[in-house]
């Protein structure tokens, strides 16, 4: 027997979406204001979903179990796996002393903070972001800038904010590729749409990073660096996007930009060379932060075996992402289970989507394809090139599984407080009341795609979410259905700096544990803040610049 989602359980939306809004409040809470530890937090919004699901909105409370369930399943697969074996990798360079020599190398480059954040924060967590997605930008770039001698806040923080631009064409265009594939969009036109909103937010996220980094005056002591890196980003971005295709785009663009950045280094560098490691102003994590070593010029040997190891995991990445590489991968082991209880035993309901649809819940267990599978196999490769002999490699796999204990569990619970609000339809409720803002909608509508992937963790899991919906009260309000979609991806990327798994998957990266809540406090303010401006952006498109929605290819 099936049970049918009910959105508006009270016959008023403004108690409904209260209600709906509880769980996330919760965890936003205990995590924002009452400093309590993640994992905690995480247990607390799940049981507080729960209690809504079942008692408010009548889901059936085996059915909401097994949602949650389900959920937990994802969260270790793929994302947990994905943030343990990045930490492995992490702790065998360490241990080998490989990742200092690359410290060295990257401060050989350019000893300024700043810039050192454009190029790894931004440039290089922009190409790990186009081959994977799911946390290992933020995994990559967060545990490099600590050994770096970053602060923890600013390491985390800051990984999180240059995390954004690219997160729509992440894992190889996944999140664009879903939208059209699952609510019918033409792919290369709401691809081409994303490519025309993105680009200036590309070109804006470069100096924002740097003035939440730096504050005004240093981030205008280095402008022409962060203008090469934000045109040499968004040019790529938006010409690949309009006239190629979804899958290339951050990665084309990331490496074009970091190429361009470093050309530029050879030919200018800034007058005063900024040292501090910490944010500006408040940063409650100033007094961990290391100070700058003495430069130290290896030699070339002594380079090539330390970036080894990072170009190993970048080859093995991206040959993972490739569809072909995954789909044999799966041929080979990828079993699927249906969720007894819950496979299409819930219908979701119009207006969410034109006719009652069957929610599935199918768990691949695609270890084997699983990006995680990749690094892991990039770590063990990386051992054995480091000199690691097979008993020290799986003592430090254990030792690794031992430190991220905690952040796997809280990873596990945030996904099974994200599934089952899917499936109870409380996050569809606090959609519907974006929805109905009539012709604010293109602002709000915005918003509805940065709160789903604040609630998700996913920009893939909120365009499956509301895409259909962007796409109905488009139609509705005489919008382009096509602007919409985008709007949904694009604002999206904005809620991924305070999603709460990507907030642990930093602190798990910079070993700063059990401070979930101040990096959520931190970057709150740049979340909602760009949030807004893709929404005022998309209210332009829709209303001032209707050339902006032609097709151009």
């Amino acid at each position: 027997m099936t049970w049918q989602q009910i959105y508006d359980p009270f016959g008023n939306m403004i108690i409904s979406t209260a209600l709906a809004a509880i769980p996330v409040v919760v965890m936003l809470a205990c995590l924002g204001f009452f400093h309590i530890k993640a994992h905690i937090a995480a247990g607390l919004g799940l049981l507080a979903a729960l209690l809504v699901a079942v008692f408010a909105y009548g889901m059936p409370a085996d059915m909401a179990g097994r949602a949650a369930l389900f959920g937990g399943f994802t969260g270790l697969l793929p994302i947990g796996w994905i943030v343990l074996n990045i930490i492995f990798l992490q702790q065998l360079a360490e241990q080998n002393g490989s990742f200092k020599v690359l410290q060295d190398s990257l401060s050989g480059i350019t000893e300024d903070r700043r810039i050192q954040l454009l190029l790894i924060a931004f440039c290089f967590g922009a190409f790990f972001e186009g081959a994977a997605g799911f946390g290992t930008p933020v995994a990559v770039t967060a545990g490099i800038l600590i050994g770096l001698g970053f602060s923890p806040l600013a390491a985390s923080g800051l990984s999180l904010i240059a995390n954004t631009a690219p997160v729509a064409f992440g894992a190889l265009g996944t999140p664009v590729i879903t939208l059209a594939k699952v609510h019918g969009y033409d792919l290369m036109e709401v691809t081409a749409m994303i490519g025309r909103q993105l680009p200036f937010f590309s070109l804006l996220v470069p100096f924002w990073l740097i003035w939440a980094f730096a504050g005004r005056k240093g981030m205008m002591e280095i402008w022409p660096a962060i203008l090469v890196t934000g045109l040499s980003f968004a040019i790529p971005q938006y010409l690949v996007s309009n006239f190629i295709g979804p899958e290339l785009v951050d990665i084309i663009a990331a490496i074009v930009s970091m190429v361009s950045l470093v050309l530029f280094l050879r030919v200018w560098q800034p007058k005063k060379i900024w040292h501090s490691p910490s944010l500006r102003g408040k940063d409650v994590s100033a007094h961990e932060a290391k100070p700058p070593a003495p430069i130290v010029v290896h030699p070339r040997a002594e380079l090539i075996r330390a970036w080894t190891p990072w170009l190993i995991l970048s080859v093995f990445v991206f040959v993972w992402g490739l569809p072909p590489v995954k789909a044999a991968l799966n041929g080979i082991f990828a079993p699927s289970f249906p969720m007894a209880g819950l496979h299409n035993m819930i219908d979701k309901m119009p207006p969410v989507v034109p006719t009652p649809h069957k929610e599935s819940a199918v768990y691949v267990l695609n270890l084997l394809s699983s990006t995680g599978t990749g690094i892991l196999l990039s770590a063990i490769v990386s051992a054995l090139f480091m000199k690691y002999n097979p008993v020290e490699i799986v003592r430090t796999f254990f030792r690794t599984l031992w430190l991220v204990r905690y952040s796997l569990l809280t990873i596990v619970l945030m996904l099974a407080l994200g599934t089952l609000t899917r499936f109870s339809g409380t996050d569809t409720t606090l959609g519907l009341a974006f929805a109905n803002t009539g012709a604010f909608y293109p602002f709000f509508g915005t918003l509805m795609g940065w709160i789903g992937v604040a609630m998700t963790g996913s920009d893939t899991a909120s365009n499956v979410l509301f895409g259909g919906m962007q796409k109905v009260a488009a139609e509705q309000l005489g919008l382009s259905p096509n602007l919409m979609g985008a709007a949904n991806s694009s604002g999206g990327v904005m809620g991924k700096m305070i999603d709460a798994q990507s907030i642990v998957v930093a602190s798990t990266a910079t070993r700063w544990f059990d401070r979930e809540g101040d990096i959520l406090r931190y970057v709150f303010f740049h979340s909602i803040a760009l949030a807004a401006l893709v929404g005022l952006y998309v209210t332009l498109q829709a209303y001032v610049w209707p050339f902006t929605l032609m097709v151009v290819h």
